[in-house]
């Protein structure tokens, strides 16, 4: 391919970038990747998230999750994002004394400001999604090879936009003996269902609904000084409330088939009111609101669980923020009736950096694999996916 760099030889560096719903910051992952498909190595060099300022985090609200937006804030937000981005890239090479001219791609998923599946939307006929952070920007930034905007290829293809988490937890973490969930819980919760024998036509993958959206949400509605409940220490004093829980879970979204999507664009605190107002609960307190919340983020993720592994043994292994919330993990636990969840750490990958390696193992395939046959079954798309941005 012309201009493809001869840095994508025999192994490669590739940083990816991963900033979710939370908003929080900007996760870089620097990875030597080496092969393709199931032959896939990598080896994690350096690894942190650059918070997000109050500027930033302030810039991307003005358009996130809503339907009307100022059309200019959108469109500067995507190229001042991709540039943000670049910059931000070039302070972690510098601070790891990592010259950008040894780098062989930014793998960039950008920041999702709106995600609309299909069924949010049906008189369309395909989902939709938009990720700010333009990719030449940030490939013109940092002057390093960008592939981005990986969701535009799975929609087309006839997916969701999500999860994308599948590809790079086939290619990296199938076990041939050992069934295994790959539980993701950002803002939202997804697992990735990977039966014994790296058999990809075997593999299962779903959002499954809220991980922690409407808990910060919630939080920061309650306080607006904190950003999430640490440690679960405010669900913790509040009690469940079973008729609130009941209206959470009538949703027509927990009836759909999987694999299927969603977003803080149909989880929000609007949601959350339309269920008090169901279940006439609105004289609730703030810890009894998080309890339940909680109860029903580990319900809808335990229970979507169970529908992909029938009665078969299985190993989970979780990541993103919603792992560090004991009370959630405890409650999916014991919904699952396994004693304890291990933590992808255990399987050589830190569960704060996966998604970031994530995306620079499917650049990885961009720049040098093939598509995985995941077949029909599935419903999941067999394609590369993101946009190549050269520097020049």
């Amino acid at each position: 391919m012309p201009g493809i760099p001869k840095k994508i030889g025999v192994s490669r560096l590739i940083i990816g970038l991963m900033s979710g719903t939370s908003l929080d910051g900007l996760d870089v992952a620097l990875c030597r990747i080496s092969g393709n498909g199931l032959s896939t190595r990598v080896n994690v060099l350096h690894y942190t998230t650059v918070p997000y300022t109050t500027e930033t985090r302030q810039r991307i609200r003005e358009v996130f999750a809503k339907r009307q937006v100022d059309f200019l804030a959108l469109l500067s937000l995507n190229s001042w994002l991709g540039r943000l981005h670049g910059q931000l890239v070039l302070q972690c090479l510098k601070r790891w004394k990592v010259s950008p001219s040894r780098v062989a791609a930014v793998a960039s998923h950008g920041q999702t400001v709106f995600h609309a599946p299909l069924h949010m939307h049906p008189d369309v006929g395909f989902s939709s999604t938009f990720q700010a952070g333009d990719g030449d920007h940030l490939a013109v930034t940092t002057g390093i090879l960008t592939v981005s905007d990986f969701r535009q290829k799975h929609i087309a293809a006839g997916g969701e936009g999500a999860p994308l988490a599948v590809y790079g937890d086939f290619l990296l973490l199938a076990h041939p003996q050992e069934n295994r969930i790959l539980l993701n819980i950002g803002g939202i919760a997804n697992f990735t269902f990977l039966p014994a024998g790296r058999n990809a036509k075997r593999v299962w993958v779903t959002d499954t609904g809220p991980g922690n959206t409407l808990i910060d949400q919630l939080v920061q509605y309650y306080d607006p000084s904190l950003l999430f409940d640490r440690d679960a220490r405010w669900a913790e004093r509040g009690e469940v409330n079973l008729s609130l829980l009941s209206a959470l879970k009538s949703h027509s979204f927990f009836a759909l088939p999987p694999p299927k999507t969603t977003g803080p664009e149909l989880f929000n605190l609007e949601f959350v009111r339309s269920a008090q107002n169901q279940s006439s609960t609105n004289h609730l307190g703030a810890a009894d609101v998080l309890a339940t919340i909680t109860r029903f983020s580990a319900e809808t993720i335990a229970e979507s669980v169970k529908g992909a592994i029938g009665k078969r043994p299985f190993r989970i292994f979780a990541s993103g923020g919603g792992a560090r919330n004991p009370l959630l993990m405890k409650w999916i636990a014991e919904l699952l009736k396994i004693e304890n969840i291990s933590s992808t750490e255990e399987l050589g990958v830190n569960p704060d950096a996966k998604e970031a390696i994530l995306f620079a193992v499917l650049a990885n395939e961009t720049l040098t694999g093939k598509p995985i046959d995941f077949g029909r079954r599935s419903r999941i798309p067999s394609v590369l996916m993101g946009k190549i941005s050269f520097p020049n």
